[in-house]
């Protein structure tokens, strides 16, 4: 899911960048990073495919008990709104790296970076009408246009740029809330909605045209969502990973063990208890100007808690364990394509009318162990392949739409 544009060798987008951050060597341990982040994702995903009443304000009918309840809430402290931002944050630090390479082979920059977010942009349209209409691939293709824009801007400006822009949506959040609490609007319809969600979970258990209709639905409240909360973090957290790239931050974390313990220290009461605020609201008072706040609230602090995973898994990664944890989650980082797209594949084939139809009919619990399940076959899955090729099967099709020719198919991964 990151892409990799080139750069010729006369324009220097790699000015800067320090001798590590271009180093040809694969780092396995943001590729076990992204792996992690690809864990979170599904974990959040599946509960929007799962059901249809997902992040409507109004729970399952069928799953309202106290462990249903539960489980739902851990996923909104510790999991949602998260994961994406560490992906995000991941899209951009690897942009340098490949901007490093390329400016290093000396290979035409444009024609290749505009193959390349084009080939992105099909593939998640597709992802969104046909699988999952919550796709971040699409984003990821207009937000890179956005990142080379801007790719010269120094890491210190970055991180300020970051900075001043979640707090503008925060800010701009807490202004739609007082907007509401002054006009005494706000609330939820409950019958409405949940009449609408009854209507959505017939539809997705019909045929494909049926599904497929179901998702056009979707879309316009999925783009509303994306152009006024995620692609706007997201884009920040690009920055972020933009900035530690060109300091080549994440080149050896065990240098950086101070600083990784720091995000750990305020990011974990700070993130979890901006978690605890945006499940509350989310839960109880959907569609409030609380609900308002609290999504202000998150844009502040999940960044927190998302750098926060990060670190835990770059100390753990440089510990004794680490080994292992990287041999585990690595394969599956470099296949992220591949994987996103089979998830939302396999979990279209168990809950909509392409397969078994169970949307609406599993518990929260047995969906978490589901995508539990699916992660666990699809982190063994890529070591098999890896070991066989030397890209996953779409990250292969996305290269040879890169670089206009068939790249290597077989043998090990470099």
């Amino acid at each position: 899911m990151t892409t990799r544009p080139t750069q010729g060798p006369t324009a220097g987008p790699t000015a800067g960048l320090p001798a590590g951050a271009a180093a040809p060597r694969r780092l396995s341990h943001i590729d076990a990073l992204r792996g992690f982040a690809l864990w979170g994702i599904l974990l959040v995903n599946i509960t929007f495919m799962a059901s249809a009443y997902q992040g409507t304000g109004v729970d399952e009918p069928a799953f309202r008990s106290a462990t249903d309840t539960a489980v739902r809430l851990l996923t909104l402290v510790f999991l949602e709104t998260k994961f994406y931002l560490l992906f995000s944050f991941l899209f951009g630090y690897s942009f340098t790296l490949q901007l490093a390479s390329a400016d290093r082979d000396g290979a035409a920059f444009l024609p290749r970076f505009l193959r390349r977010c084009a080939g992105l942009f099909v593939l998640g349209a597709g992802h969104a009408v046909l699988l999952f209409p919550g796709d971040i691939l699409t984003t990821y293709a207009v937000l890179g246009l956005v990142l080379l824009a801007v790719h010269r801007i120094r890491p210190r400006t970055a991180v300020g740029t970051a900075v001043v822009l979640l707090a503008v949506i925060a800010a701009g959040y807490l202004l739609l809330a007082w907007a509401v609490t002054a006009t005494g609007g706000g609330g939820l319809d409950t019958d409405a909605v949940t009449e609408q969600g009854r209507r959505a979970t017939e539809a997705l258990r019909g045929d494909a045209a049926s599904v497929i209709g179901a998702h056009l639905r979707q879309l316009p409240d999925m783009v509303f969502v994306l152009a006024f909360f995620q692609a706007p973090a997201a884009f920040a957290a690009f920055l972020l990973g933009l900035a530690a790239g060109k300091r080549g931050v994440l080149t050896d974390p065990a240098r950086h063990q101070r600083f990784l313990r720091r995000l750990q220290w305020v990011g974990f009461p700070v993130g979890l208890a901006g978690g605890l605020v945006w499940a509350h609201s989310t839960h109880a008072y959907s569609g409030t100007a609380y609900q308002l706040v609290a999504v202000a609230v998150d844009v502040l602090t999940a960044p927190l808690l998302a750098a926060a995973y990060a670190a835990t898994v770059l100390r753990t990664l440089a510990g004794p364990r680490g080994r292992r944890l990287e041999a585990a989650l690595a394969p599956a980082g470099r296949m992220t394509l591949t994987n996103y797209l089979a998830q939302s594949l396999v979990l279209a084939l168990v809950f909509t009318g392409y397969g078994a139809a169970l949307v609406g009919r599993l518990a929260p619990g047995y969906v978490t162990l589901t995508a539990l399940a699916l992660f666990a076959v699809q982190l063994a899955f890529s070591r098999w392949w890896l070991a066989r090729h030397p890209y996953g099967p779409v990250e292969w099709a996305l290269r040879a739409v890169t670089l206009a020719r068939k790249p290597r198919w077989k043998g090990r991964a470099d």
